[in-house]
């Protein structure tokens, strides 16, 4: 799986011959929780509730990264609760972060000590939420 992974990231990052999409499609379908992460943010990239579908959907995006988080990638609750910020559902966004602070990624365990409600990109200047970047970040 590793090997395609790989292939997959050479395709879409370097621009090598072939396409990505089918590819990270069969890896996700095998249960690999970086596939299931990249579709699940190439299906949400305007940030829309619309978009995300439900976690009880499979194959919408919040279902995606809901199963990355199943099979074991703490990365996934971090893209769940910045998913949920984008959309402007706070309450989630401090349940996810903790969940994925709690199962070891660093980046949230940092994120869940100074607990901003306000971030420096696009999706949440669109809600209002923009602040401009510091130099830590």
């Amino acid at each position: 799986m590793q090997r395609l992974w790989e292939r997959a990231f050479d395709i879409r990052e370097l621009q090598a011959n072939g396409h990505w999409l089918p590819i990270v499609r069969h890896l996700a379908l095998r249960g690999h929780g970086p596939a299931l992460l990249t579709l699940a943010s190439w299906e949400t990239q305007l940030g829309r509730r619309r978009e995300l579908g439900r976690m009880q959907d499979r194959f919408s995006a919040l279902g995606l990264m809901h199963r990355a988080w199943k099979l074991g990638d703490p990365l996934a609750g971090q893209n769940l609760a910045l998913t949920f910020f984008n959309i402007g559902d706070l309450g989630r966004y401090r349940y996810w972060l903790a969940r994925a602070a709690n199962a070891g990624d660093a980046d949230a365990k940092a994120e869940r000590r100074r607990f901003e409600t306000r971030k420096p990109h696009g999706l949440a200047f669109r809600l209002r939420r923009g602040r401009p970047y510091r130099t830590n970040d």
